[in-house]
């Protein structure tokens, strides 16, 4: 059993959180608000649920996962992530986030900006390019005919195989598309966001996509 740590309730954490919990994971929860602000996500999650500041999050975790929006990334706990898997589901929107020059200008990612943030954790991209519902509703047994296919990429071989193993047996096949730099080719407004493909669709969609300044 893995215990979860979410940094982040929205939409995708409490989908996660509820993928986890009916494969027999342990899920402790926060959001930026407080716990107390958590009862009804917790009440519904049952025994194996509980909330948490992020700190006790990160902390609690064997897995973490920032699913918070990008402009709040300087919140994330750095100290109790320290030598831990680290999942970032995060994509820059500039009308949310507000301009952010480095990812402008394509000079970095978001997730390699996150990287930068927890120098000794092991960030992994996954889950950013699927919509949230589809974490639950489109979950298929491995080995099912036409599985979907979601996306890592990380600079850690170890962490990326974790996060490869936690996505499979959440009902999804991987495809690893390499290092944290090449996490952009499933960014918005790439072929790979936000549509169902099986593996060899999102290898092709990986493969077709073209930077926004290319």
């Amino acid at each position: 059993m893995t215990t979860i740590g979410l940094i982040g309730a929205g939409h995708i954490g409490s989908q996660l959180a509820r993928s986890a919990i009916a494969k027999g994971h342990d899920v402790v929860i926060s959001n930026s608000r407080g716990p107390e602000t958590l009862t009804d996500l917790v009440d519904e999650l049952g025994p194996h649920a509980r909330a948490a500041t992020a700190e006790q999050a990160a902390e609690a975790a064997d897995i973490a996962v920032v699913t918070i929006p990008l402009k709040a990334i300087g919140d994330v706990p750095v100290a109790p992530l320290v030598g831990k898997v680290v999942i970032d589901t995060n994509n820059y929107y500039p009308e949310r986030d507000g301009a952010i020059a480095e990812l402008d200008d394509e000079s970095t990612t978001s997730a390699e900006m996150l990287q930068r943030h927890l120098p000794d954790s092991h960030v992994v991209k996954a889950f950013n390019h699927i919509q949230a519902q589809a974490i639950t509703s489109e979950a298929q047994e491995a080995g099912t005919p036409d599985r979907r296919a979601l996306v890592v990429a990380g600079d850690d071989d170890g962490a990326k195989a974790a996060v490869t193993a936690l996505i499979d047996q959440l009902g999804f096949d991987v495809v690893d598309v390499g290092t944290l730099a090449e996490g952009w080719r499933v960014q918005p407004d790439t072929p790979g966001y936000g549509p169902r493909l099986t593996a060899g669709g999102m290898r092709d969609a990986a493969a077709a996509a073209t930077r926004r300044n290319a």
